[in-house]
């Protein structure tokens, strides 16, 4: 079992090496197109939640904490048992989990079209159980669904995508229904934020906010909506 230092020293020796391949290898310079379904912005303010996985929890963490409407975005597992919903174990893969974070929305500010598009942009939704350097089935592609109108908007906008052409390759992420969510450890939370000299960070992740900026400028927030740590 990799311990978190290991880890670290890994990722860090490896991310030079997968710069070219850190942002959306497929599309990182193509817009992605907004989906031909979606729903409409609720009258009323709310909290809805997702849970998206897109390799390392921190890249896209800290993408949704600069978006216009999200109230929340939590890392965290999801995919496997209460019981292994530890880093250590996850890393080893074989626990089912996915790096995930759950994303909380309100509905009357930004729809759940608009969160999908910008979760397909973040990430390379074609790299099976593995994401730039991070390699393993905790790293692959996953929307997890927790009501039955954002299946009927996912599905049908991972079928338009892979029409589309935007990606060369056809897009393997899995749509799943949400069955529990467990957070990561305190030290994972706002990772992104805390530690922008990281050299994964700045080769992974901060491309992924940069882009965020560039193709969403009217959803993108400056300042990150942190999680508040216990």
């Amino acid at each position: 079992m990799k311990s978190w230092w290991f880890r670290r020293l890994i990722l860090s020796a490896l991310v030079v090496a997968f710069a070219a391949t850190s942002l959306t290898t497929e599309a990182k310079d193509k817009k992605i197109p907004a989906p031909e379904k979606d729903a409409t912005l609720a009258a009323t303010s709310g909290a809805e939640p997702i849970v998206l996985a897109g390799g390392c929890f921190w890249g896209i963490q800290v993408v949704f904490q600069h978006v216009k409407g999200v109230i929340s975005a939590i890392s965290g597992y999801s995919g496997g048992e209460g019981n292994s919903a530890r880093y250590e174990a996850v890393s080893t893969g074989k626990t089912g989990h996915a790096e995930s974070v759950k994303v909380v929305f309100d509905p009357s500010q930004i729809t759940i079209g608009q969160i999908l598009q910008i979760f397909f942009s973040a990430h390379d939704p074609t790299e099976l159980n593995r994401q730039g350097p991070d390699e393993g089935s905790q790293y692959r592609s996953v929307v997890f669904y927790a009501t039955e109108d954002q299946l009927r908007i996912t599905q049908p906008y991972v079928e338009q995508l892979d029409r589309s052409g935007v990606f060369k390759h056809k897009i393997v992420t899995q749509v799943a229904p949400l069955r529990a969510f467990f957070p990561a450890e305190a030290y994972h939370q706002n990772y992104a934020t805390q530690n922008p000299n990281d050299t994964y960070i700045w080769t992974n992740d901060a491309p992924k906010v940069m882009k965020l900026k560039k193709d969403f400028p009217l959803l993108y927030r400056e300042s990150p909506n942190l999680v508040a740590i216990k």
